[in-house]
């Protein structure tokens, strides 16, 4: 099963968001960049939520899986 979409790497987006995260807390960026790190912060957080649910449920469906097949 082949995704055509570009595989999420959530370890990339997480290290990405500890740098948002640092350049924001400098005190170095304008208000403007600041806004502009945030949005991308909130982007990256919504991206991380969500291959997180998408990981849960599929653990949840290969337990499922496991439990039906020991029937």
């Amino acid at each position: 099963m082949t995704n055509t979409k570009a595989k999420f790497n959530l370890e990339k987006a997480l290290t990405e968001l500890d740098k948002l995260v640092e350049q924001m807390e400098s005190g170095q960026p304008s208000i403007e960049e600041s806004l502009k790190l945030f949005e991308k912060g909130v982007m990256l957080t919504k991206s991380c939520q969500k291959a997180l649910a998408e990981a849960e449920l599929k653990v949840q469906q290969l337990s499922g899986d496991k439990d039906r097949s020991e029937d």
